[in-house]
């Protein structure tokens, strides 16, 4: 059977892939499995729970609920906040454990479940796998006062903009900023940080209705975003995802600035400003070619890791750093919070325009792209990838004609029978013409 836990929790289609029942079981045996591990320490555990604003988050967040208090956690429940929020307020409120009801970026049939252990950081991969092996199993059920209380935590909005603004290192006063919140999670504390930290503030994608979130709107589809930060004459714009971790921007021209972009700009202000650790940051090895390149000349060194945001984590705790994060947009500062918050990269973006007195288009001017190619090569036995050796020869070519103007990155995907190819050049011809001699090569030796 597949795990049951993706890199980011539990996802699917909500009612039919992630039920009530499924949601309820799952934090049944996450408190278990807790408290078989020692989180809890002989004292009563408490629970904080959140959701996006999906319809279907309405009754997996209450079933999520149940079966923490039926397993004798007791629950403050935050209602819709993103899943930042909910991971600060673990650790805010002194939490045993947190748990999000979201999809992210995912369309609205989609819903999901993940936890966060103490301190608001995801859960490891070996804890995920004795959740799932406990699913269902038979167990003493508390009774009488020893079964957990739900209380509402009425007032964890205002601690979570308390803690982005308490970050801030220079306020917003004079920019108009627009943000898109992709009618999610951040719908409310997006803009009312922003307006609090000094900025006017248009909104977009900031009306959910449970059926609305991502469509059309937020950091998948900045159509919208690109229109009215030029139509209302704003310094620049940011789009947020379902659930608010992540964050793309828009200049004051409607062109994109990418996660690239955006970690360049950050890491140059974090050194400048002396905290960023190890003068590293930590990005996957998607990250364009020309972001790494910029920095090295800054010198600061890029640590490439996997694809995947738990992966950039790893990287970051191991070493120490203070930044990291993914071309998404999905950018992790940890002296900030323990996983991808879009509202605070925001923040911090416009901070940087503010202090500066620079646009945002010349602050992204630090990095040129390269033209890079992805092609999905499908229908191969990704399996055999590594062992090739014809491939190999072909990489090893194609590297060789590049020399340091380019790089090339064959992977396996981890849920389809694929190789992606991605080459990187800095004339967008060539990194064609590898790319599609490339897929050639692995579709004649790898096709199934």
């Amino acid at each position: 059977m597949a795990r049951l836990f993706g890199t980011d929790g539990v996802r699917g289609v909500a009612n039919k892939d992630i039920t009530a029942e499924l949601a309820l079981d799952l934090s049944v045996a996450a408190a278990h499995v807790l408290a078989e591990v020692g989180a809890f320490n002989g004292h009563r555990p408490v629970a904080v729970v959140g959701r996006d604003p999906r319809a279907s988050g309405e009754f997996l967040a209450a079933a999520t609920v149940a079966g923490l208090a039926s397993a004798g956690v007791d629950v403050r429940d935050a209602g819709v906040l993103p899943t930042p929020a909910i991971a600060y307020l673990v650790a805010e409120q002194d939490a045993d454990l947190g748990a999000m009801l979201s999809a992210s970026h995912n369309p609205m049939p989609d819903n999901g479940i993940k936890f966060f252990a103490r301190g608001g950081h995801k859960l490891a991969d070996d804890l995920e796998d004795r959740i799932e092996a406990r699913l269902r199993d038979d167990w003493q059920r508390p009774t009488g006062g020893d079964v957990g209380r739900i209380t509402p935590l009425a007032d964890g909005a205002d601690r979570y903009v308390a803690h982005l603004l308490a970050t801030l290192p220079h306020r917003l006063d004079g920019l108009h900023v627009v943000v898109d919140a992709a009618h999610g999670a951040a719908s409310e504390v997006a803009p009312r940080a922003f307006r609090e930290a000094g900025a006017t503030v248009t909104v977009i994608g900031g009306e959910p209705d449970g059926l609305n979130i991502n469509d059309g709107y937020g950091s998948t589809h900045t159509d919208h975003l690109k229109e009215t930060v030029v139509a209302t004459g704003a310094d620049f714009g940011i789009a947020l995802d379902g659930d608010a971790d992540r964050c793309l921007a828009v200049d004051a021209d409607g062109h994109e600035v990418d996660g690239d972009q955006i970690m360049a700009i950050l890491a140059l202000a974090m050194k400048e400003q002396g905290v960023l650790r190890g003068d590293t940051l930590v990005a996957t090895v998607m990250s364009n070619l020309g972001m790494i390149q910029a920095l090295g000349g800054a010198g600061i060194t890029v640590l490439q890791t996997a694809v995947g945001d738990r992966y950039v984590l790893e990287g970051m705790k191991v070493g120490g750093y203070s930044l990291g994060g993914e071309q998404s947009g999905h950018v992790v500062m940890l002296d900030h919070g323990t996983t991808g918050d879009g509202t605070l990269t925001g923040l911090m973006l416009a901070s940087r325009v503010a202090a500066t007195g620079r646009t945002l288009a010349d602050l992204a001017g630090i990095m040129t792209h390269f033209p890079q190619v992805l092609v999905n090569v499908k229908g191969v036995d990704k399996s055999a990838l590594d062992a090739n050796a014809a491939v190999a020869d072909a990489v090893r070519a194609a590297e060789g004609e590049l020399g340091e103007t380019g790089r090339v990155l064959l992977r396996k995907s981890g849920t389809e029978p694929v190789v992606r190819v991605m080459v990187e050049a800095a004339d967008g011809e060539q990194a064609r013409t590898l790319a599609d001699r490339l897929v050639g090569v692995v579709q004649a030796e790898l096709s199934l």
